[in-house]
């Protein structure tokens, strides 16, 4: 059995790599909390734009709720080299389109790993049209988020548009505790489930049911 690839290792390595360069990096970002401990990281070794795709968001109040939050945290967020900011289109067509057939599987699996794979699609056009050195995503931030999978897309990605992929699992060195540190000291709001309608479902029903308990 091969061993386990340790992804926060291989990032480390590409830093220390860098020899004082800043490149530039365009970091998809799911939501504010998630970018925090990112931003705070990596804006150390990186010039880096937040690319906000998420059509998987659910309700349109929602995704502007978020969008909002996340152009709040980098105007205010302390960082070592400047963070711009772009916004992808908000086309929810996409991601139902993508979603069909799969809209009772749970949470975790391959509908949500179709998500990522559209997701990070448009991250990997949006590096490569801005002429980005790297790209990468919050996600793995989330200890919902499958790192292995997400790297993997990346990885495939990078190969398909002659991009390089941060590989990454941001989770790691307590960097999920560290977000929510972060969330606090900035005073963001934290939403309680992904983001798209399947699953704000799912959390109503596990609401629900603690609450009949």
């Amino acid at each position: 059995m091969a061993n386990k690839r340790n992804y926060q290792k291989e990032l480390e390595r590409v830093i220390e790599g860098l020899d004082g360069k800043v490149p530039v990096l365009l970091l998809h970002s799911c939501c504010a909390p998630c970018s925090s401990y990112v931003l705070e990281y990596l804006s150390e070794y990186f010039q880096i734009t937040v690319f906000y795709y998420n059509p998987n968001i659910y309700p349109p109040e929602e995704y502007e709720k978020r969008v909002q939050e996340q152009q709040d945290l980098i105007r205010r967020m302390e960082v070592r080299h400047p963070v711009d900011f772009q916004e992808g289109a908000y086309d929810t067509g996409r991601f139902y389109e993508m979603a069909r057939g799969m809209e009772e599987f749970p949470e975790g699996q391959e509908r949500c790993f179709g998500c990522y794979e559209l997701r990070l699609r448009e991250a990997a056009e949006a590096a490569k049209q801005m002429r980005a050195d790297y790209f990468t995503t919050t996600l793995s931030i989330s200890p919902m988020k499958n790192a292995e999978k997400l790297n993997e897309i990346g990885e495939r990605l990078a190969q398909e548009y002659g991009i390089r992929y941060l590989n990454s699992d941001f989770k790691k060195k307590n960097g999920y505790r560290r977000s929510v540190e972060l969330s606090g000291k900035y005073g963001l709001y934290r939403q309680d489930y992904c983001g798209c309608v399947f699953s704000k479902r799912e959390r109503e029903r596990q609401k629900a049911k603690a609450a009949d308990q």
